[in-house]
């Protein structure tokens, strides 16, 4: 019978193997017994109060815990929100004014502020709830109900205007991303992961759906390790974690601060990456240490769901060249659609377009932005068939895999010329002495800004750029950071650049 909630998962899994770890942060954590226990009397409880097809907001630490609060919602017949005390204020202000929640779940660290936030909805204690009565036959009506397209958790991205939007995934894209990322990086029971996002990100979805699916073992890094990354390879080497599904970001901090001539991850054999590209200079350092590890580029949208399609590294590559991000998954297409929403000729770039299972439900209670993204297929005028238009740039090279180019909002036009501030970010990145770098362009002065972490003088570098690069490409300012400021889920932070160079110059 072909599966159609992601809770059926957990339901398989659980009673063959009860007592094994299902989650932990290293010290505290739950087997697959406790998690379905306390899942289901999570959504017990939430049914009893008469919550049903709502958001309930989770605002609890990064912690075990987390993972049956979610679940748990599901049980209820509700989609779950995640939140976290890392999130600005401002921020979590904005989400609930789109949310309008009537409840939420906290734990007993995040209680005292979330009674300070404008809610005057009910609050519930995670630690009280999950030993609630399970109520078998309030939650058999509930699923009796519940269809693959019902909702089960929104997660909020950045938006251009500066208000958070909130992504609608359901069952069946849910299942239909984890069933193909699974056979794709070859997770079984076990797998033991690391988890480096945030939970209120899609991309923990790597970590936790697959968990539950195959009776694997996920560890909920503590955040803090990623600022050391000495303890935090040994702590991968503590627990034997074997697949890593991280940002870019995370595995360069490792990489570029020489942390493989002290220690390396022994068991690691399954690297995932995505969200950014990744700099050859420091894949290379990667491969070096593990020879003997796969390493998989993956490329998706949140609006997809997760990830999207993925590149097995099969070959070398120059440091002026970009790791390709492949080709689909299993009932994945990709357009690329040129200015004239044809298909972009082979070789040319178009705009990275996706249809399929994959794609969310849009955006909650914005209609008018999910309108603009989810659009009827142009190539298609027979009847209605959406698809997502990410607003990245990609081209078909000359093997027939996808290559991701830049986004579209960092193509600029500079001296007259159509510059994408990647090109120079890769030039950048290939030098000695460069850990990272990251190029903003600030329109109002029509001026290049190139931010950079590493050893090389300032004057030395704008004297090599300008053997590799064609003049009007040349940053018009280069700034050198003792760190690189990161997104919540590790990406490199340009609005935070943006600001940053804002400021300096009202300074002065």
């Amino acid at each position: 019978m072909q599966q159609m909630n992601v809770l059926e998962y957990l339901e398989r899994t659980a009673p063959r193997v009860p007592q094994k770890l299902a989650f932990s942060d290293g010290t505290e954590g739950l087997t697959f017994a406790e998690v379905f226990d306390q899942s289901r009397a999570v959504g017990s409880r939430l049914a009893k109060d008469g919550y049903y097809n709502e958001p309930v907001v989770v605002f609890m630490r990064k912690h075990p815990k987390c993972v049956p609060a979610f679940f748990g919602c599901v049980y209820g017949g509700c989609y779950y929100v995640p939140i976290d005390e890392e999130m600005p204020r401002f921020r979590i202000e904005l989400i609930f004014q789109n949310l309008k929640p009537r409840v939420m779940i906290c734990d007993d660290d995040t209680v005292e502020m979330a009674k300070t936030f404008d809610f005057d909805g009910q609050i519930l204690i995670y630690d009280q709830v999950a030993q609630e009565p399970i109520e078998e036959a309030m939650l058999a009506f509930i699923r009796a109900r519940q269809l693959d397209t019902d909702p089960i958790y929104i997660v909020f991205t950045s938006g251009s205007t500066g208000v958070p939007k909130g992504v609608v995934a359901c069952h069946r894209s849910v299942i239909d991303y984890i069933e193909n990322l699974s056979e794709t990086l070859g997770f079984g029971e076990h797998t033991v992961f690391a988890n480096q996002a945030p939970l209120y990100f899609d991309a923990c979805l790597k970590e936790l759906y697959p968990t539950i699916k195959f009776g694997a073992t996920t560890y909920i890094v503590p955040h803090s390790l990623f600022m050391f990354p000495i303890k935090l390879v040994e702590y991968l080497n503590e627990h034997k974690v074997n697949t890593v599904c991280w940002v870019v970001s995370a595995l360069t901090m490792i990489s570029s601060f020489k942390t493989f001539e002290k220690v390396k991850p022994q068991y690691l054999d399954t690297i995932a990456f995505g969200s950014e590209v990744f700099p050859i200079k420091q894949f290379r350092l990667w491969r070096q240490a593990l020879p003997e590890a796969r390493f998989t580029n993956l490329y998706g949208p949140t609006e997809c769901t997760g990830m999207s399609c993925f590149y097995h590294v099969d070959r070398d590559f120059e440091l002026d060249e970009a790791i390709p991000v492949g080709r689909p998954f299993r009932n994945t297409q990709i357009l690329l659609l040129d200015g004239e929403n044809k298909l972009a000729e082979d070789g040319a770039v178009g705009e990275i377009c996706i249809r399929g299972t994959c794609l969310t439900l849009g955006y909650y209670h914005n209609f008018e932005k999910t309108n603009e993204v989810f659009v009827q297929n142009p190539l298609n005028d027979r009847y209605p068939e959406l698809i997502y238009r990410t607003g990245d740039l990609g081209k078909w090279n000359e093997r027939g895999e996808l290559v991701f180019v830049s986004r579209k909002d960092y193509q600029i036009k500079h001296m007259g010329h159509r510059i994408e501030l990647g090109e120079i970010e890769v030039n950048v990145n290939m030098l000695d002495g460069i850990q990272t770098s990251c190029c903003i362009y600030h329109k109002e002065t029509d001026k290049i800004v190139l931010y950079y972490v590493g050893d090389m003088e300032m004057k030395t570098l704008v004297t090599v750029l300008r053997e590799k690069l064609p003049r009007y490409m040349i940053p018009n300012k280069v700034i050198r950071l003792e760190t690189m400021p990161l997104t919540a889920n590790g990406k490199l932070d340009r609005v935070a650049l943006k600001n940053m160079y804002e400021s300096e110059k009202k300074e002065k």
